[in-house]
């Protein structure tokens, strides 16, 4: 399981620490693709082969299926981890998550999700204000508080 926020740096040709925390558990090979609300989405292989069985099991008649598998897929690539635990992340992911220099990575249970700095802290503040009325809606969710 992943968790936790890391701030770490782009460098110049586009590779990016991964935090020593989630390194074992992405193991040798993951996948990195374009994420929802502007981020991207890392999968350690194992939980990318049931997201890809799933969504293969979608109708492709349903016109929104065809339309989210390709986003989906048409933006993942392979990565792997060089010996200085940094990925190179390619041009059309860092286009589609707006990464610069300066980026969050945090643990999402299942995934870890790369954000650009700015675009995370707005993300946050706003869902942190809604964070209680969030958690009133999902009623059949018991998180013990």
């Amino acid at each position: 399981m992943f968790m936790g926020e890391y701030q770490h740096t782009i460098d110049d040709k586009g590779r990016l620490i991964m935090p020593a925390k989630f390194r074992d558990g992405l193991g040798e090979k993951f996948v990195v693709t374009k994420g929802l609300d502007g981020c991207l989405f890392v999968y350690e292989m194992d939980e990318w082969q049931v997201l890809e069985t799933k969504l293969r099991n979608l109708p492709f008649t349903k016109a929104d299926a065809r339309a989210f598998a390709r986003f989906f897929f048409s933006g993942a690539t392979e990565c792997e981890l060089d010996k200085q635990g940094r990925i190179l992340l390619p041009t059309n992911l860092r286009d589609h998550a707006q990464l610069q220099k300066d980026v969050f990575i945090i643990g999402v249970s299942s995934r870890l999700e790369i954000w650009s700095k700015e675009v995370w802290e707005d993300y946050s503040s706003q869902a942190e204000a809604s964070y209680e009325e969030l958690a009133e809606k999902m009623v059949d969710f018991d998180i013990g508080f």
